[in-house]
């Protein structure tokens, strides 16, 4: 399960045109960015994949997409693969998780990193992702 989970995060990854993608990495047309001003097309979350470099309620090596057509792609090495959604309107994003909306802080977001609080029962979630690294991703 786990090399099919880690296939199909590096699939999605290389299959996507991360190079040629425009200034519009939200479905909104602005990529969001952690001051609620409009950041540059090397500082996005969307279509790039994440993995969890920190956080107490997520397990550390973890994998997170945000597909540009609103699907949010999770995979984890000792767990099956699942999907939810998300979403990026009038400067909020939202995440989607089993029918579930979560409001979601974007607290840091440049190139190489992306910090995020989703706000659900209890105390926050907070995540502090790194950007994986393709060529060293187990397979």
């Amino acid at each position: 399960m786990k090399r099919l989970a880690i296939t199909t995060m590096l699939t999605l990854a290389t299959a996507l045109p991360a190079c040629e993608r425009p200034d519009t990495g939200s479905p909104g047309g602005e990529t969001p960015a952690a001051n609620g001003e409009s950041a540059s097309a090397e500082s996005t979350f969307v279509d790039r994949v994440w993995i969890v470099a920190e956080s107490e309620q997520v397990e550390i090596g973890s994998y997170r997409v945000f597909l540009s057509e609103g699907t949010l792609v999770m995979a984890s090495p000792h767990a099956t693969p699942a999907f939810g959604s998300w979403r990026y309107v009038d400067g909020r994003l939202t995440i989607v998780e089993e029918g579930i909306e979560y409001a979601v802080d974007i607290v840091e977001l440049t190139r190489d990193a992306f910090r995020i609080r989703i706000h659900s029962p209890g105390d926050p979630v907070e995540i502090r992702f790194g950007a994986a690294d393709i060529a060293t991703c187990p397979a």
